[in-house]
This record gives structure tokens, sequence and C-alpha cells, in this order.
């Protein structure tokens, strides 16, 4: 169809124009002071704009296609599977309202992670889930968020779910916008077909009415999940952990997870989620959650991944010698789920001279305010004004 008819003026036309982390205040009445954006792919786009529709700070959300190569995409072009598109959605938000961490359990809530087919009843990698981030800041919350959906294993299967960098988005056509409100009596025939809130509400329960809310549902309770990895809520308790086998691990953690902790991988320098963390809080083994590292000790190094002058629990990491390279390297694991982490050097500042460099990856970062809730309260005196 032409050009004219599939994209119109006004807020979607707008948007379109202006840059993809921020929307102009003053351009549009229609829009908040101060608004960002997010997007996230969720198999249909009109099943994915009415839950975050219902937070409170979101200002408008758009139905589009990102990940692809194909400029201004249509709907046929993109339903075909050929341009690499992804059905998604923009979500324009006030960030005084609304955090970006509440956005990724709106989203998380309403997709299956498991499912790299596509979403319910729409197939093809055109439906498939992602999260496309437009900057480090997004990018390390994406990947913190699925680090820790990792670590609780609120179901069972391997999380597919794709964090991507954000190239362009580009609104569908105008008939795809606010379709659930436009066309009821079909959206709610489609849905109700797909059997999309009988999955989810299967795969999610409780939490997915919480984040509906726009209020994260509290940390499982309870010692280790069901697939024995990881303490749940309840911190790190080295009595109670039992390393999986290799099939549950390989289902557990994501590719890079699995290839840097059971097989020696090395992730990218400044392409991981943790190199640029300034955040305070600690840093658990993606796999056992001990505690191994705390922001406290963290510095740049100018290599591009996390390094430390020391552990935080020295009983939870161990070394050996690396001879995979001609000179030998000081290879650092961790003690329980024998995780490998990286290296440490003697290049490091004081008051160590030691530089641990390791990879995010094998990490799983825990926010200060958050220590208490996940059961390492212990560690948050670090944390308070004028201890340490």
């Amino acid at each position: 169809m032409p050009r004219s008819t599939r994209v119109g003026i006004g807020m979607i036309g707008l948007l379109l124009a202006l840059p993809l982390c921020a929307a102009s205040p003053g351009e549009d009445p229609a829009l908040p002071p101060a608004t960002v954006s997010a997007v996230f792919a969720g198999g249909c786009f009109w099943c994915m704009e009415p839950p975050f529709d219902a937070i409170p700070g979101v200002a408008a959300t758009i139905s589009g296609y990102a990940g692809g190569s194909e400029p201004d995409p249509s709907y046929e072009q993109v339903s075909s599977g050929a341009t690499g598109h992804r059905e998604a959605i923009q979500v324009i938000y006030d960030p005084a309202r609304v955090s970006y961490e509440t956005l990724l359990e709106v989203f998380w809530t309403n997709v299956d992670p498991t499912d790299d087919s596509g979403q319910f009843c729409d197939k093809g990698r055109q439906y498939r889930t992602g999260i496309f981030t437009a900057d480090p800041t997004q990018r390390r919350l994406a990947e913190a968020s699925k680090a820790a959906l990792l670590s609780s294993r609120p179901f069972g299967g391997p999380v597919t779910t794709e964090v991507l960098p954000l190239a362009r988005f580009w609104p569908a056509e105008d008939y795809h916008q606010d379709f659930y409100k436009k066309n009821p009596a079909h959206y709610k025939a489609y849905r109700f077909g797909c059997g999309r809130d009988r999955r989810l509400d299967s795969l999610w329960g409780e939490r997915r009415t919480a984040a509906a809310s726009g209020r994260p549902a509290a940390p499982p309770a309870g010692g280790p999940d069901a697939a024995g990895t990881g303490i749940a809520g309840k911190g790190w308790d080295p009595m109670s952990f039992k390393k999986p086998d290799d099939a549950t691990l390989r289902a557990r953690l994501d590719p890079a997870q699995y290839r840097v902790t059971q097989h020696e991988g090395t992730e990218p320098p400044f392409d991981n989620a943790y190199w640029d963390n300034k955040e305070p809080g600690i840093y658990v083994d993606v796999v056992s959650g001990e505690p191994l590292f705390a922001s406290t000790d963290k510095f740049d190094s100018g290599t591009g991944w996390p390094s430390f002058t020391r552990p935080l629990e020295t009983g939870n990491v161990t070394e050996r010698i690396d001879h995979k390279l001609i000179h030998p390297r000081r290879e650092v694991r961790s003690k329980h789920a024998d995780s490998h982490l990286g290296h440490v050097f003697e290049d490091g500042p004081p008051p160590t001279g030691l530089r641990y460099c390791m990879n995010s990856a094998a990490l799983r970062f825990i926010p200060a305010d958050r220590l208490e809730a996940e059961g390492y309260g212990q560690y948050r005196r670090l944390f308070e004004k004028g201890k340490s």
C-alpha cells in the first residue's frame, strides 16, 4: 500500500523522526517532558501493547518492527519472515514515574521466554522474543534481569530470549496501532484462540499479576530452586548447594554463560553486562549464587572486562595454572560451582596490586538495595556510610 496510508501524522510520525531513546518535549502535547523509550519483541504486537499501556508512567506504546535490515518495512514483508525484523513495540515512558527495570518485569511476564520458535500460535523468526537496547545502561539492566531470571528459575526450560542492540525501530501501519481498542472483538478472539493467557498464567502465576500493577513481585522464598541451582531469595548456603549435571546446566544457562563457566570461554571486551557497571552491590556466581566480588573492590582496568582488586570471600574462589597460551596464567574459578570466572594478574592497583579480570557471563549482580531481599543482608554493611 502507498507510504502515505501506512504511516500517518501525529505521534507515530513524530516518534519516527525522534532519537531512539528520547522523545523531544514540547513538540507533542500528548508526551510529557523527559520521556524515554524502550523496545521489546514479544510475538504479536497487538498483544504486547495492552500490558504496557496499563502501567502508570507509560505515555504511549507503538507497534512496529525491529532487528532487521530492510528499511521502512511493510507488514507483508515482515510477516513473510524474510526481512530479519521482528514484530516489536516501542514503549514511551516517564522514568520519573516508572523504571526500566519495571518495564523489563512487565515484558518477561507477558512472553514465553522458553519458546525459540515464536510465540504462542505465531511461529517464525519474526515472532521471536527479544529485548532491544538503545544504550549501555539498558543493555546492562536487560542482561542483569535475564541473569536473575536464570537464577530464580520460576519455570523449567531454557531462556531463549535475546538481548540485542537496537539499530532502529520502524512504526507499523496505522491500522495496527491500538488494535485492541479499535477492534476489541477481533483482538479478544485472536488472543483467546492463541491460548496466550493460559500459557502465561501457567508460566508466571502471581508474578504476572504483580507485574500488571507495576509492582515487581517479591523474590521467591526458600532454599535452592527447582533445578537445584542457585539460592533464590535465601542467599548462599554451601551446605544445600549441589552442582547440577551438564544437561541441566546447558538448559539453565544461556549460551554465553554456559560457554564461559563450563568450557573456559572468554566474552568480548567492552561488550558484556558489567564491564562499566558502577552501581553499588555484590557479584555472585551465576550457577551457584556464592558471593565472589563487591563493587567496593571494582575498578576500571581499561580492559573492557569487570576487574576487582580482591575477592569478597576468599573461600569461594580457587586458582589453578592455565597453560592454554604461551605464558601460563592464573585461572580463577568458583569454589563450590567450579565455574570458570576469569584470570588474576599482578598489574592491579593498591592495596593488593592484583587485577581479578572476570567474565560478566559468569556473574550475577545484586544491587546493594536488594541484598536483604535476596538473602545477602550480611553484606549490606559494606555500603553503609562510614562502614567497610
